[in-house]
């Protein structure tokens, strides 16, 4: 069964585990692959490490109970957009980079939320409730 409610330290833990299989990818690129294309990997997956946390970010300050900040989210809006997709575009249009290897890396943080989700769903690891204690089901 599908959990129907997701805590906030899903995506905080998706961004942890995503960096450190960049690293992971990055030594076995750079050892077995040319150091470009594991370098653009690694451009890949840090550009949609930030671009998460930047969207993550820019939700919280908007979607609030005591209603939006605006201020922040002007911010997050002035950071995020002009300046992360410029970093984009940079990766992209460089011709040291290889584009499908950076595309594979954009993609790489959906691929970890993906396995995440059907981890938890498999191994029903949403049973045990924050405070470490069980539901009465579980108990039967």
């Amino acid at each position: 069964m599908l959990p129907t409610t997701m805590d906030f330290g899903f995506i905080a833990r998706t961004l942890k585990t995503t960096g450190i299989l960049a690293l992971i990818f990055f030594a076995f690129g750079a050892a077995y692959l040319d150091i470009f294309k594991a370098l653009s990997l690694l451009f890949g997956i840090i550009w949609g490490i930030i671009n998460l946390y930047f969207l993550t970010l820019l939700v919280r300050a908007v979607l609030r109970p005591e209603g939006p900040d605006k201020r922040v989210a002007l911010g997050l809006v002035l950071i995020k957009f002009p300046l992360l997709y410029a970093a984009g575009y940079f990766l992209i249009s460089n011709p040291e980079f290889h584009i499908s290897w950076l595309v594979i890396g954009f993609s790489v943080i959906f691929a970890v939320m993906i396995l995440k989700v059907l981890g938890r769903a498999v191994l029903g690891l949403d049973n045990a409730r924050p405070n470490g204690n069980h539901s009465p089901k579980e108990a039967v």
